[in-house]
């Protein structure tokens, strides 16, 4: 077990929707130098940015968070900017990483590198019985070549990385941009907004048919950092709650928290995405003891309470 109070953590993506749980869980466990660089000042796509943020941060360990993400309507528009993005700052962060010598790169997945079509619940040793979903594969791949690369430099340099894959993330501090959201924050969004305009329906992209498991913010932050502390080996990791749900049942779920009453409109000839999603998540829990604590009630009733101090507050100046 590391233990992570003298350690020196860079964190990319820290000042992200993740990454700001990711740092106070460090904090918490009595860390006092943590690293967020701003994409404003390090562009992880530019090598020479990658390399000037280890001569900056000087790290003992490496959390790598930071990611162009987005919901389908995101990654089916540009493909090719979240394939090379993604490719590109993960591959140069773990090479300079080797290269500086840092103790442990921790390596943060998703749940979009799975096939389309795999057994339910989905298995980490099932991660390449096929290809990706069509709208996230581009991304999904890009965010895999990390659990290539961490396992090539543990075979040739003996390199500490490891490889987690959080389900889908919800919480406070969500991403509420109605052209990159995802379906929790843009559903809590529709509803507010049709109840604050007196509009009586909302328009939900798909059928409503897939079912998806949702992982709440601060479990995810609590799983990173215990592996980050307890687990050093090459098989990567699924982080979810071991639990899922159709999209229909969530919106109507978010539709009563929200207090919208009117009519829910689904549009089909917006892609569903993958049909299935659920993690098997018995190996988090068996090698790091993680196992995720809040509801998905809890956990919407939270994001909600959030969504209604910060978000309707600035709309209502």
């Amino acid at each position: 077990m590391i233990s992570l109070a003298n350690k020196r953590v860079l964190v990319t993506g820290g000042a992200g929707f993740l990454g700001g749980y990711v740092v106070a869980r460090l904090q918490e466990r009595g860390c006092k130098e943590v690293f967020v660089p701003r994409s404003s000042q390090y562009n992880l796509v530019e090598m020479e940015a990658v390399k000037r943020l280890y001569e900056d941060a000087r790290p003992d360990i490496v959390i790598h968070l930071a990611a162009k993400v987005g919901g389908i309507g995101a990654t089916s528009k540009k493909p090719g900017e979240f394939f090379f993005e993604n490719l590109m700052m993960g591959a140069q962060m773990m090479e300079q990483g080797r290269l500086y010598g840092v103790e442990k790169f921790v390596a943060i997945g998703t749940v979009c590198s799975y096939p389309k079509f795999i057994p339910i619940p989905f298995k980490e040793d099932d991660l390449w019985n096929g290809y990706p979903e069509e709208t996230n594969a581009p991304y999904g791949l890009a965010k895999k070549m990390m659990l290539v690369q961490g396992q090539a430099y543990r075979q040739q340099y003996d390199f500490n990385a490891v490889h987690l894959m959080p389900v889908n993330l919800y919480g406070p501090h969500d991403n509420f941009d109605p052209h990159t959201s995802h379906v929790i924050p843009a559903t809590i969004q529709k509803c507010a907004e049709a109840i604050r305009d007196g509009r009586k329906e909302i328009v939900v992209w798909g059928t409503g048919t897939p079912t998806r498991e949702y992982l709440y913010v601060q479990d995810a932050a609590e799983g990173i950092v215990l592996a980050t502390e307890r687990y050093s080996k090459p098989e990567p990791v699924n982080l979810g709650s071991g639990s899922d749900v159709s999209i229909k049942e969530l919106v109507q779920v978010i539709a009563r928290l929200t207090g919208f009453k009117g009519k829910i409109t689904w549009d089909a000839s917006k892609p569903d995405g993958q049909p299935k999603r659920l993690f098997d998540i018995s190996r988090a829990e068996k090698e790091f003891g993680f196992k995720a604590r809040t509801s998905l009630e809890d956990g919407l009733k939270a994001t909600l309470e959030w969504y209604n101090k910060r978000i309707m507050k600035g709309m209502a100046k």
